[in-house]
């Protein structure tokens, strides 16, 4: 799921903060997200004033973020990256921000899709679960996923596909036991894996 962030209105400038709210957001519950981000970009809102924090005033500021002391020093570390590597400007390439600590290939995609509007297709664990469920790719892991959807779905449909499945992945198409009896795809779904469902 995309991060929540305080007055986000994604532009190519909103790259750097996408990152850090994407790396902020990993095992953290949404609004702990919003706030821990709005408190850290509150403080420093660029790469080159946040490089120059202390890393223990970091850890202070996103607290109570999941594994905050290390997301702290990843932290630290992407934005002096950025400032030595990347003129300050968070890139645009899927390639390079896999070169970044702490940055998997679902938030290198939310960046490149949410700050600069380029194809990508985040696949968290609901996108994986339900594409896999409804037999439209057969995979093992996410990292799969989105590379099997790269070769298989419209285009057209990268960029959404996310937002469509993550609220349908926790209300409708959960883990354990989906809901399928009032699913409107219910009928045409193989439900691969489903051991029980209500």
């Amino acid at each position: 799921m995309a991060p929540m962030l305080p007055d986000q209105n994604p532009t190519a400038e909103s790259g750097f903060k996408i990152l850090i709210a994407c790396v902020l957001s990993l095992r953290t519950r949404d609004q702990v997200t919003a706030e821990a981000s709005k408190r850290l970009f509150s403080t420093s809102s660029d790469p080159f004033s946040m490089a120059k924090m202390q890393v223990k005033k970091i850890e202070n500021t996103i607290f109570p973020v999941a594994f905050y002391l290390v997301k702290a020093r990843q932290i630290k570390a992407i934005s002096q990256k950025i400032c030595k590597d990347f003129h300050g400007k968070a890139p645009d390439t899927i390639e390079a921000l896999l070169s970044f600590p702490g940055v998997g290939r679902k938030t290198a995609n939310l960046v490149v899709t949410l700050a600069y509007k380029m194809p990508g297709i985040c696949v968290d664990t609901h996108v994986h679960r339900i594409c896999n469920r409804w037999g439209y790719v057969f995979t093992n892991s996410p990292d799969g996923t989105e590379q099997a959807l790269r070769g298989k779905l419209p285009r057209g449909w990268w960029i959404p596909l996310n937002g469509m499945l993550v609220s349908f992945g926790q209300n409708i198409c959960t883990p354990i036991s989906p809901r399928c009896s009032v699913c409107i795809l219910g009928q045409y779904c193989p439900k691969n894996g489903v051991l029980s469902k209500r």
